[in-house]
This record gives structure tokens, C-alpha cells and sequence, in this order.
């Protein structure tokens, strides 16, 4: 077997034991989650993270082994972006606490289904025609321009997106959650239910935030097992890290600024990557990108917490999304 190939089973031997080490020890059906429980999950996904990330450089060499790291970092970054808007889908549809889990569970899943696809088509693509890159990095761009510049007019609403107009348009929705179940019958007819609703948007917006994210790590990395693994890493962490960030994510006012500065980063780069490379080698421009990454995730939070604690800034992110 070859390296790859090996690095690839691994990785695929590890992703069914974690799984199923989170679906039967770690997580019950219908029982809510508790910060304690959300911590010690978490925990468990970025170590097993990192621990790929030594097995990567092991096996990989040093370059790929940062640059999967790099990856991740960007990814799990946006993955706490997307929270909020997983609350809001929550609060919308007036989700009770204890079917979170389950239904966080599904979405992801889904999630993980859509991104592979698009990852591989991205790949496919970039493979066959090199300048869709420029077109990713101007992309990234105005993604990253539009999202410095976001204000709180432009706030996700659930039930206004076009996902739901549409399911409601084709699907006949009921305005409950079936005590549970994703589709009940009603007058001898299927109908579905709120649960089904919020697990299709969590996979179709996480699916959205992938346009961002998945041209943000080719940005980093042209190798596809460091495009792959960073994604579904950071993706199987995102129902812990929503238990343990849901009352705090919001307090974050300052982190959208943080991945809008990196997305714009990585899109200089794309764009004039055929020059960097020429005045800075393959191992500088990654400690580079890692370094930049870094900074702007890390000074963004730790920004928006001093910020709140001098109540510079209104908190009227919570009155929204409380239930």
C-alpha cells in the first residue's frame, strides 16, 4: 500500500470508531447535554484532530502536517460562525432541548455527505481547469469583504430563506415535532415535521458556509487528503462544540471580523500565488498562512471579550435567539 492509501485508511478507521464511540457511549437519545458533557466532547474531537495531525506529519512530512492544520483551524473557526445561525434555525422552530443532539447528529451527517461531494467536484475541477482558482480567490474576496462589512440588519432569518419556502412549497410541513419523529401520518397522508425542516437547513446551510470554506482551504492546501480530513474534523466536532459555545457564541461580535481578515488573506494569496512562490518557499508560506490564521482567530475572540466586558457592546444578540 502506499502512503496515501494508508493515511486514507486510517483516517477512515478512525472516523467509524469515533463515531461510533460518540453515538454509543457518549451520546443517549432525547437526554439534553450538559456544558460538563459538551467539554469532554469537544475535547475528544480536537484531540483526535491533532492526534491526526501527528499521525500526518508522521507519515506526510512536516509541510502537509501544518497544512492540515492550517485547514482545520480555518474550518473550525467558521464552524463556530455557524453556530449562531443553528441557534436561530433552533429557536425558530421552537426545537425542545432534548431532541438538540439528534437532531445536530443527522444534520451533520448530512453535511458531511454534501461536502465530500463538493469537495470532490472542486477538486475535479481545479484539477482539469487551474484558473477557477483565480476565480475562488477573487470569491474569497468579496465573501470576506461582504462579511467585515455585515451588519445586524442582515441577520439570518429561517423562516425567509428560500430553503424553507421551498420545502413548504413542495412538502407537506406540519407545524410540530411529531412528539420526536421526523414524519407522521395525517389523514392517512405522510407529513413531516419540525425536526425534519431543521435537519434539512442545518445540512443545506452548512452546506452554504462550505462555498466559503472549502475554496478558503484550497487557498491553503492543493492536497486532497488535507482538503478532506481538515473539513470532516472540523464538521464531527460542530454538535459538541454548539452544546458548549450556545450561551456564549454570540459574545463573539468581533470573530466575523477575525475570518473575514483570513478569507481575504487566503484570497490575496490565490490570486497571486505564481508570484509568492517565487520570493517564498512552499514551508514559509505555510507557517505564514498558519501564523495569519492564528492571530486573526484568537485576537478576534479575545477582542470581542474585552469589548463585552467593558459594555462597549449592547448584548442584542441573545434577546433574538432566546426561545
Amino acid at each position: 500500500m502506499t502512503k496515501d492509501q494508508i493515511t486514507y485508511l486510517v483516517f477512515g478507521i478512525v472516523l467509524i470508531l469515533a463515531l461510533a464511540f460518540d453515538l454509543g457511549l457518549m451520546s443517549k437519545k432525547d437526554k439534553k447535554i450538559t456544558i460538563r458533557q459538551a467539554l469532554y466532547q469537544t475535547f475528544f474531537w480536537v484531540s483526535l484532530a491533532l492526534a491526526f495531525f501527528v499521525f500526518m506529519w508522521i507519515e506526510k512530512g512536516e509541510v502537509l502536517a501544518l497544512e492540515y492544520l492550517s485547514g482545520y483551524l480555518m474550518e473550525w473557526s467558521l464552524s463556530i460562525d455557524n453556530i449562531f445561525v443553528f441557534i436561530l434555525i433552533f429557536s425558530a422552530f421552537s426545537v425542545k432541548e432534548k431532541y438538540y443532539g439528534r437532531v445536530l447528529l443527522i444534520g451533520i451527517l448530512m453535511a458531511i455527505v454534501f461536502r465530500v461531494i463538493f469537495i470532490t467536484v472542486g477538486v475535479a475541477l481545479v484539477d482539469r481547469f487551474s484558473w477557477v482558482l483565480y476565480i475562488f480567490g477573487v470569491f474569497l474576496l468579496y465573501t470576506g469583504y461582504k462579511m467585515f462589512s455585515a451588519t445586524d440588519d442582515e441577520e439570518f432569518h429561517p423562516q425567509d430563506s428560500k430553503i424553507y419556502k421551498f420545502m413548504k412549497r413542495f412538502l407537506p410541513l406540519v407545524p410540530h415535532d411529531g412528539n420526536g419523529k421526523y414524519m407522521i401520518r395525517e389523514n392517512g397522508k405522510p407529513a413531516y415535521t419540525t425536526l425534519f425542516v431543521v435537519v434539512i437547513m442545518l445540512a443545506a446551510i452548512d452546506l452554504v458556509f462550505a462555498l466559503d470554506s472549502i475554496p478558503a482551504v484550497m487557498g491553503i492546501s492543493r492536497d486532497k487528503l488535507v482538503i478532506y480530513t481538515s473539513n470532516i474534523f472540523a464538521v464531527l466536532g460542530l454538535r459538541s462544540l454548539f452544546f458548549l459555545l450556545r450561551g456564549a457564541v454570540s459574545k463573539f461580535d468581533y470573530l466575523q471580523q477575525g475570518i473575514a481578515i483570513v478569507l481575504i488573506f487566503i484570497g490575496l494569496k490565490m490570486l497571486g500565488e505564481h508570484w509568492i512562490s517565487q520570493w517564498l518557499s512552499k514551508n514559509v508560506q505555510v507557517f505564514i498562512s498558519l501564523g495569519i490564521i492564528m492571530v486573526c482567530i484568537s485576537g478576534s475572540i479575545f477582542y470581542s471579550m474585552v469589548m463585552q466586558k467593558k459594555g462597549s457592546l449592547p448584548d442584542v444578540k441573545d434577546e433574538s435567539i432566546s426561545p
